[in-house]
């Protein structure tokens, strides 16, 4: 009786395969043969549409030169050519990095590029937060950096950063970028090159002024560094040609497709301590986790206002969030 129970139970669940197989088979057939699925053919059809896996992307051909800040990088010779085809290689595997960034770009970038403008930064010089923390804005190195920009601690507070047990200015967008832009303009009144003012964001200062004295050469692309910052250097030139053109890397991304950049409804300044901010919270009708989200900054349960100093709490636009998609 078992072993006549346990057949039929097998023979049912071999039909019902069987009828899945022969219902989505007309959809695999098109899915294959790149036609357009009409939206009446069912569920699963949509859902294999959606799970096709496109021909995997080439890699993008290496340039003869790239202007950065400014400045014309050539690729003329074998080791610039080779350094170049790595970074290229991995940005367009890279598969869930490289999406990241390019979604959360239309958010960061807004917000980032008038700063720089206003500071007197080429524009390129954003690509380096790319290269730091993935345009992460909560994005903590092993080694304890932190932000969009993965200041240290120490030089975080040297640029004019608060770093306390409840304020982290290193996670304010536009505290963090100020800082960076004083950090570039006096690495460029050193070295008078972007892109060695880059690789100084990475291999320190003080480190690449050494490194040009040992090897009489002034610009970094003819300096012989470590692995890091010399990667570090080819990986910023394909971060601006995978944001300038995404398809050429593969990704076919559309509007709803990005993280969107949604001003606050107001901007709350605060000079004095705010002991529960779960409560300050709902007093603008939205939740802790959602004022955190919007102040990465803060870093507790309260805020410990230092003294004499102003903050500018963020209050974000629930509505708008919601609302943002519909048009779509």
């Amino acid at each position: 009786m078992k072993r006549a129970v346990s057949v039929l139970l097998f023979l049912l669940l071999f039909l019902a395969v069987g009828y899945l197989f022969w219902e989505t088979r007309p959809a695999v057939c098109l899915a294959k043969a790149g036609t357009v699925l009409p939206a009446e053919t069912g569920d699963s059809v949509r859902i294999i549409e959606r799970t096709v896996i496109r021909e995997t992307p080439r890699v993008p051909q290496i340039p003869d030169q790239i202007v950065f800040a400014g400045d014309t990088i050539r690729f003329d010779r074998v080791d610039l050519r080779e350094r170049m085809d790595r970074e290229l290689i991995a940005f367009t595997y890279g598969h869930t990095n490289s999406l990241l960034m390019l979604k959360r770009a239309s958010r960061i970038f807004p917000q980032v590029e008038p700063l720089l403008a206003e500071n007197g930064v080429p524009d390129d010089l954003k690509y380096l937060m790319a290269i730091e923390s993935n345009l992460s804005e909560t994005a903590v190195s092993v080694a304890g950096a932190a932000g969009l920009w993965q200041f240290m601690r120490e030089v975080g507070k040297e640029y004019g950063l608060e770093v306390s047990p409840t304020v982290d200015e290193r996670y304010n967008l536009k505290k963090e970028t100020v800082a960076a832009c004083k950090y570039l303009k006096k690495s460029y009144a050193r070295f008078g090159d972007w892109m060695t003012v880059a690789a100084s964001f990475n291999g320190g200062v003080n480190g690449i002024v050494r490194r040009r004295e040992l090897q009489r050469q002034s610009k970094a692309m003819d300096l012989h560094l470590v692995e890091e910052t010399s990667r570090y250097m080819f990986r910023i030139l394909v971060a601006k040609m995978l944001f300038e053109d995404p398809a050429c890397f593969g990704f076919a991304l559309e509007d709803r497709d990005l993280y969107p950049y949604i001003p606050p409804k107001q901007v709350v300044n605060v000079s004095e301590s705010i002991e529960d901010l779960a409560e300050f919270a709902e007093q603008y009708g939205i939740t802790y986790a959602q004022l955190r989200r919007a102040n990465p900054w803060l870093r507790d349960t309260k805020l410990t206002a230092a003294k004499g100093k102003t903050y500018e709490i963020a209050i974000p636009d629930i509505v708008a969030e919601r609302e943002y998609f519909l048009h779509f």
